[in-house]
Formats: structure tokens, sequence, C-alpha cells
């Protein structure tokens, strides 16, 4: 049965005590750190997630929508485990293949544990307690990961009954996770089959967050039916930015069994307010909901009509998803500077085939600034097999022929001296596909 928000009064007083008695950590050079309500990167650079989720335990073969998700120009991708009580446990072995596959892609990783799903509800579904079981069986997976992964402790983890405890497991969990030795920015789901209609979450995410000696964790609303409206949505993400906590949209869709959301307004209020989102899911859905498959049978060149809304349309992917600093900007102190030295001047650049496909392949250039500071920058190439580019990302891309030019866009045209940043696309090939030499040039 679908429950709308009302407009109950919150305790918001409360929350900003509790939130400004305690203080914020200083950003942590090993990983991702929370402060004033943000995310930042290792690197300590704020990082918005704009990106999806990947039923991963479900379709473990899939392994190129890590690639796939990328090049049509996400930062981030939520990926589905099981610990093993409802669905096949994914091994520690596999877990790191997810991470690694993150890494090659540049995405951050958010791992969640499913089994939890609507606990008390649903048959079957476990609690946030065993879901610590599984996380600190694959701990030593985790450990040094920090840069790359958040840990969200269970998926949607009570339903509409029985959740008046979810405040205390939450915090009981977090701090098992902390004993137990991880360090990572932990997210933790909203009861209410995620969409916190009853605000428990909401009226007792400051409480949670104090109990993490980390002052780490990040708080996550699931925004279906319930959210229908641009007031019910406004005003639930505005309560945590005005009390300082953290907020990401962890799941939602453009229609749904329970209602309709109002996707253009979630969308439209996290840009102007900078928090992050990830919709749901990439492909694979059942069970009535195909719709939601942003990817007709994973295929990235199918996308659906959910899929062109979330990835092409307005306050979508394209426009707004940022590669997190740590794969673009800056190392993190720990990582030793590179033992080439940055060219003289100007700038040089790289041709990267990424991933390849029978008729299709994801390219990437790397542009790195020389021994001086540079404002601007452009690429230049020509295909010598008749290779075509469809789509790109972090760049203003045009094509004449077989001549393609790229030039910075706003954000990544400025660079000091031996600095990297990226920018991608999608092409089409046949026959060969021979990498192109690239110029670069430097304003």
């Amino acid at each position: 049965m679908k429950t709308r928000l009302s407009a109950a009064s919150a305790a918001l007083l409360t929350v900003l005590v509790a939130v400004l008695a305690f203080g914020q950590p200083a950003h942590a050079g090993a990983g991702f750190s929370v402060a004033g309500g943000k995310l930042y990167d290792a690197n300590g650079t704020e990082f918005i997630m704009r990106g999806v989720n990947h039923a991963h335990t479900w379709y473990p073969q899939q392994t190129s929508s890590f690639a796939n998700v990328k090049a049509l120009g996400a930062n981030t991708v939520r990926v589905v485990l099981s610990s093993g009580d409802r669905w096949t446990r994914n091994s520690n072995a596999d877990v790191a293949t997810v991470i690694s596959l993150c890494i090659a892609n540049r995405l951050i990783c958010v791992l969640e544990v499913h089994d939890t799903t609507g606990y008390g509800e649903q048959s079957g579904a476990v609690t946030l307690d065993r879901a610590v079981d599984y996380w600190l069986s694959i701990a030593d997976v985790l450990a040094g990961q920090e840069e790359y992964v958040i840990v969200n402790i269970g998926n949607e983890p009570y339903g509409n009954q029985s959740y008046a405890s979810w405040a205390t497991d939450s915090a009981n969990a977090i701090k098992r996770l902390r004993t137990g030795g991880l360090t990572h920015t932990i997210m933790v789901d909203a009861p209410n089959w995620g969409q916190d209609w009853s605000f428990t979450m909401r009226d007792n995410a400051a409480a949670v967050f104090a109990a993490d000696p980390s002052r780490n964790t990040v708080f996550s609303i699931h925004m279906y039916g319930v959210f229908d409206t641009a007031a019910e949505i406004n005003d639930y993400l505005g309560r945590f930015r005005a009390a300082g906590l953290p907020i990401v949209v962890g799941e939602f869709g453009f229609n749904h069994s329970d209602g309709d959301p109002d996707e253009d307004s979630i969308l439209a209020y996290s840009q102007a307010n900078g928090i992050g989102w990830l919709g749901w899911s990439w492909s694979g859905n059942g069970g009535g909901v195909e719709y939601l498959d942003l990817a007709t049978a994973f295929n990235p060149a199918s996308l659906t009509t959910w899929g062109q809304r979330l990835f092409n349309g307005a306050n979508g992917i394209r426009q707004t998803a940022r590669e997190a600093s740590v794969f673009t900007g800056t190392p993190p102190p720990t990582t030793p500077p590179p033992t080439t030295p940055p060219p003289a001047g100007g700038c040089t650049a790289t041709y990267t085939v990424v991933n390849q496909w029978q008729g299709g392949f994801q390219g990437e250039v790397r542009v790195t600034a020389g021994a001086t500071a540079i404002t601007g920058w452009s690429a230049r190439w020509t295909f010598a097999n008749g290779q075509s580019v469809s789509q790109s990302w972090n760049t203003a891309l045009t094509s004449s022929g077989a001549v393609v030019s790229a030039r910075n866009v706003d954000y990544n045209g400025r660079l000091a001296a031996g600095v990297s940043t990226s920018f991608g696309f999608i092409g089409s090939w046949s026959g060969s596909n021979a990498k192109p030499e690239v110029i670069c040039t430097a304003s």
C-alpha cells in the first residue's frame, strides 16, 4: 500500500543541536570522509555521486556493465551483493574482482548487502547484524580500498513493520564495523523499504551519525511512489541539508508499482543542492518492474526511456557527473610521484581503447599538462580505419569525416604542471581499430 509523506513537523531543532554537539573530522587522507554534511574523497575534494545501481549478485557474468555505465558518464556504481542468506554468497575473490572493475573504469564503488531487504516483513530477510558478519568476513578484501569503496551496510533493512529499532540497530552495526577495523565511509539505508515514510531515519539520523566514532556515515533514502511531489522531495532532502547531515538518493525510478515518483524534482533539487544519487537500475529487473531497466538486456546502445532520461536528460548524468579526483586530479599524498618527468611545455595526450566489442568500442584520451600550468587544451586525431564517435563525455567533441577534434569543458581546462585529466567516448569500427596519434595543443 502506498503511504504518502505528510507535512508533519520534525524535531529539526533536536537534530541541529545533536549535529552541533560533536565536531566533524578533518578529511581523511586514506579514503572518503564526511564533513559539514558533504562527502569528500581522499584528496579532500567534494564528491557528488552520479551513477546507477547494478544487480551484480544476480548477473555476475555481466562484468562489461562497469565499463558501459562509465562510458555513459557515470562516476559511481552501487553494486548488489549477497551475504549468502537469500542468494548465492559473493565470495571474497568475487568482491575483489568487482572492486578492481570499478577502479579500472574509474568508478567509485558503493557495495551493498541485499539480503536485509524488507526485514520484519519479507520472508527470509536478515538483520543488519547478519550483514555486518558478512562485511567482516570480507574485511581483507576491503582493506586498502578506502579511496574507492563505500560500504552500504544493508539494503532497505526494514519493511513497513518492526522498524522501531532501526536507529539502535544501525548504530550498533556501525560500531561493530569500526571495532572490526573498517575505516571506510559507511552508508545506511532508511527503513520502510528504503522510503522512510515514518520519518524514522530522518528524525534519528543525528543520533546514528554521532554513534559512529569516525563521524564518517552517509544516509541513503530510496525515492519511489512515496516521493511523488516536489514538496515532499524538497522537504525531506532539505531537512538533512539544514541539519548538516550527509544524504544521498541511493535508489529512485521514474515510475513504480506504489506510485509515480517525481524524478524531475529529484534530479533538479539534487543538482541545486549538491546531493548525490544512484538510479535504479542498469538492467535485469523482473517481477513486474522491468520498466526500471536503464538499458535493454544490458546493451548500452539500447537505452530505455528511463535510461535516456537519467543519462542524457536535464540534470542527468551527462550534464552533471564529475569523475572522482582520485582518478583525475592531484594524487593523494600516499601516491608516489610519477617517475617520468612531465613534458617540457604545452600538453601531451595519450589514446587508449578501454573496452572493445563487435562493432563498437570505448576510448579514452588522457591529457597531461607540461612543465607549466595551462588554462585550456584541445586534442585532435585522424582515424585511419573508418572509425567514428557517437557519444563523448568530459569534453566538447566534434567530427568531420575521419578527423576528430576535442577540447576541454569548463571544469577540466585548467591543469597544474604535470597534472592530467581525461575524457572518453563511444565509437564504432569495422575491420580493424588502429589507435591514432593524438596532437594536444595547450592554451
